[in-house]
C-alpha cells in the first residue's frame, strides 16, 4: 500500500496556487458602471447613492436603507440612532469581528457577551436572557457565517425588556428567516460590502430599517449631524443655510462605490447559488469523516453561506487545529 506524503511534509500539494480566504468577483459590467460615474457630474452625494440604497431596501424588503463608508461606521450610526450612551449595556456575541463590540464602546456603552449555541455558533437566546440587567439597552445579534439567528426568540426577549435589536448581518446579505429576508425584521440591520463579502463596494456598509425616526437619525449622523430641512432648523436665513445639530461624522459612501455595489447587487442571487453548490459538495465529502463536524442549518432559515465552518473532533485527531490550518495552506 502506497501512502502519499502530505504537502506540509514535503509531498506534492493538492493545489499549485494559494487558495485565498475570500476574493471579489468583478466583471466588465461592474467596471463600466464605475466608469459611467467617473464620467458623470457626481462622484459623491449624487443620485447613484440613492439608487443603490433604494435597491438594497427593495431587495431585503425594508422601507429604508442608509449607506455608510464601511460596516463599522454603519454599526456606530445604528448605536447612536438607538440612543446607546454612557452606562448602557448592550448584549452581543464574542463569536464575531471586533466591530460588533467596538460600536458599543464608541457610544460610551458596555459590551456584554452572551454565550453561543453549540451547533449554529450563533448567540444563544437563553444566554441573552441571563445577561439582561436594568442597564441593558439593546442586543446586537450576529448572523454568523450567514446563518440567521433565532430572531423570533430574540425579538420576544427584546419586547419583554424594551430593548432595541441591531442585527449585525455583515455575513448574511441574501439570507432568510422564515421566508423573510434578513434586513426586514429587526429594528435596524447592518450589511457590509468589504471585498470578502457577497457583494462589494471596495469598502462600505448599509443600515436597513422600517423605522422613520431611526432613518432620519442615521442620515444626519453620517454627515456631521448636519440638518438642511427648513422645517427642522432652529433658524432659517436662506436656502444656503444649514445647522450642525449634534456631533456626527463623515461616514458617507461615494457614488463611485455605490455604482459598483448597484452592479454587484444584480448578481447577488447567482453568487449565493454558486456558494450553495460548493456547500453541497463539502457536506457530501465531509459527512463520512467522523473527525469533522459539518455546519448545521435550522430548517426555518436559509443561510447565505458567507463562510463554511467546520468543527474538529479533536479526540479523533492526531494533530491540532494549527497543524490542519497550515496543511490547508499548502
Amino acid at each position: 500500500m502506497v501512502r502519499e506524503i502530505l504537502g506540509i511534509h514535503g509531498g506534492k500539494p493538492v493545489r499549485e496556487t494559494y487558495l485565498p480566504y475570500g476574493q471579489q468577483q468583478i466583471d466588465e459590467d461592474d467596471i463600466q458602471a464605475v466608469v459611467d460615474v467617473l464620467k458623470g457630474d457626481f462622484l459623491t452625494t449624487g443620485p447613484t447613492i440613492q439608487q443603490f440604497e433604494e435597491a438594497i431596501a427593495k431587495y431585503v424588503g425594508a422601507k429604508y436603507a442608509v449607506s455608510f463608508s464601511n460596516g463599522t461606521a454603519a454599526l456606530h450610526a445604528a448605536c447612536y440612532a438607538a440612543g446607546i450612551t454612557k452606562g448602557d449595556e448592550v448584549i452581543t456575541t464574542p463569536m464575531t469581528f471586533v466591530a460588533s463590540a467596538n460600536c458599543i464602546l464608541y457610544q460610551g456603552g458596555k459590551p456584554v457577551f452572551a454565550d453561543i449555541d453549540n451547533e449554529t455558533y450563533n448567540i444563544s437566546p437563553k444566554s441573552i436572557e441571563e445577561k439582561i440587567t436594568n442597564k441593558t439597552k439593546g442586543i446586537i445579534p450576529v448572523h454568523f457565517t450567514g446563518q440567521p439567528v433565532e430572531l423570533e426568540a430574540i425579538k420576544k426577549i427584546a419586547k419583554e425588556n424594551n430593548l432595541i435589536i441591531i442585527e449585525d448581518a455583515a455575513h448574511a446579505l441574501g439570507a432568510t428567516y422564515k421566508n423573510k429576508k434578513i434586513g426586514s425584521i429587526g429594528d435596524m440591520t447592518m450589511f457590509s460590502f468589504h471585498p470578502v463579502k457577497h457583494i462589494t463596494t471596495g469598502e462600505g456598509g448599509v443600515i436597513t430599517t422600517n423605522n422613520p425616526l431611526f432613518y432620519e437619525k442615521l442620515v444626519q449622523f453620517r454627515t456631521h449631524g448636519i440638518e438642511r430641512n427648513p422645517q427642522k432648523l432652529l433658524e432659517n436665513h436662506g436656502p444656503w443655510y444649514y445647522e450642525m445639530q449634534f456631533l456626527g461624522y463623515n461616514y458617507r459612501l461615494t457614488d463611485i462605490q455605490a455604482a459598483l455595489g448597484l452592479s454587484q447587487l444584480s448578481k447577488l442571487d447567482s453568487f449565493i447559488k454558486v456558494r450553495k453548490k460548493y456547500v453541497d459538495i463539502y457536506n457530501k465529502e465531509f459527512s463520512c469523516l467522523s473527525e469533522i463536524i459539518i455546519p448545521k442549518q435550522s430548517p426555518q432559515t436559509e443561510s447565505s453561506w458567507h463562510l463554511y465552518i467546520i468543527r474538529l473532533n479533536t479526540k479523533l485527531l492526531k494533530c491540532n487545529r494549527k497543524e490542519i490550518y497550515e496543511a490547508l495552506q499548502r
